[in-house]
């Protein structure tokens, strides 16, 4: 229990609300008893303090296992007092997944139980309003993706290995078909992907590379979803095309992608404005005003892409066209390679990428061009309204106006 909810506690309690008192900020005593919260951070000066009768941790699973061997666990070693451990797993890493781990060894050697383990549908039969909330997350986010598995139904998944697993990769498999223009009253968008150029290329010319990285767009259409199961409107994008340059100057690629994006009537373009890419994403947002999303790449936002591009596949609102294109399964190649790790600590950052020198099985080395273009996708989700209406104002009255009113008519 958190301090804010404990004082809460003993204020409605009329056996104690005359009796505890609150010292510092963080210790809370009633009589000879006292409960003191003290923070897990690792960088936070907690050795000296000792547990009597009882030692908890909250949220367990953000506790770094270094911190608690060396600064907490001995609190309880004078009176080896009770520990308990609080939280989500997450993976197998954690601190509470460690402890859970030894409680079950435990109990199979006593018999008596030492883990308790709840799910959402237990929760949900106690309270059903937790239940229509992770009725409504799972029908946003999908069931299987990792906020919901282990935030709501305590599973814990792998600390690394493919961030694609099969069923990913077939939810992302639609029904619809390529375009190669754009249909009338549809909304497309462009993801780009953007690459280096290569040293000495002059205007006009390629220099044939092919194991370079590729400058990637991936044309999503913009469907929205009405009557969505918990009454919010979405949005569901699917592929319709896909375009590759490789080793091309940034003038004439700047020319290409103007000249596609006012073929398809583009509604908004996400472009990769990390190095080299903000000078493309700069000329194109003054090109084409305000309809360019500059996105840069680093190890924090990364991660927040990855997350929300696994929302989109796990709710089935990211879908790849039928068609069997050279583009498309090389995207999939990608997908399928892969890998991801779990940073420790609360943030729970995301580490996704193909690695360096992955290749398929012909011997050809994979990028995650096309991938990462693909994943620009959840960027429009902040951008875009399922309706398609344009934004409206409602203005509230002036108070002081209707107050005036009021007292004219006294």
């Amino acid at each position: 229990m958190r301090c804010g909810a404990l004082s809460g506690c003993l204020r409605s309690n009329p056996l104690l609300c005359e009796e505890w008192t609150r010292e510092q900020g963080y210790i809370f005593r009633v009589g000879a008893a006292r409960q003191i919260f003290l923070s897990g951070a690792p960088e936070a000066n907690i050795v000296g303090a000792t547990a009597s009768l009882l030692l908890q941790v909250d949220e367990a699973q953000d506790v770094a296992i270094d911190k608690f061997d060396k600064d907490i666990n001995p609190m309880a070693a004078s009176s080896n007092a009770t520990r308990i451990f609080w939280g989500t797993a997450w993976n197998e890493t954690t601190l509470l997944a460690r402890e859970l781990d030894s409680a079950r060894r435990i109990q199979e050697v006593t018999g008596r139980r030492q883990c308790f383990v709840l799910n959402a549908d237990q929760v949900a039969a106690e309270v059903p309003a937790y239940g229509a909330f992770v009725k409504q997350q799972i029908e946003r986010l999908g069931r299987d993706h990792p906020m919901v598995s282990t935030q709501f139904f305590s599973e814990m998944m792998p600390d690394a290995g493919g961030l694609f697993n099969e069923a990913r990769l077939a939810l992302m498999r639609g029904q619809h078909f390529s375009k190669t223009s754009p249909q009338a009253g549809g909304r497309y968008a462009f993801l780009l992907d953007v690459a280096g150029e290569d040293a000495g290329l002059t205007s006009g010319r390629e220099m044939q590379n092919p194991g370079r990285d590729a400058t990637a767009l991936t044309i999503v259409a913009i469907q929205a979803l009405e009557n969505t199961p918990w009454g919010v409107s979405q949005v569901c994008y699917r592929v319709v095309s896909r375009r590759a340059w490789r080793g091309v100057a940034h003038s004439r690629l700047f020319e290409e992608l103007l000249a596609l994006a006012r073929h398809w009537r583009a509604f908004k373009l996400v472009v990769d404005a990390t190095g080299v890419g903000a000078g493309l994403a700069n000329f194109l947002e003054r090109a084409l005003s305000v309809r360019v999303i500059a996105f840069q790449f680093n190890a924090a936002s990364k991660s927040r892409l990855g997350w929300d591009f696994l929302a989109l596949i796990d709710s089935g609102r990211f879908q790849e066209h039928c068609d069997a294109t050279p583009e498309q399964e090389q995207f999939f190649r990608e997908a399928n390679a892969c890998k991801y790790t779990l940073s420790p600590g609360s943030d729970r950052r995301l580490q996704w990428s193909v690695p360096p020198s992955t290749r398929d099985r012909h011997g050809k080395e994979i990028h995650d061009d096309w991938l990462m273009s693909a994943a620009l996708v959840s960027l429009l989700e902040g951008e875009i309204q399922a309706g398609g209406s344009p934004t409206s104002i409602i203005r509230a009255q002036d108070p002081l106006a209707v107050i005036d009113r009021q007292m004219r008519f006294k």
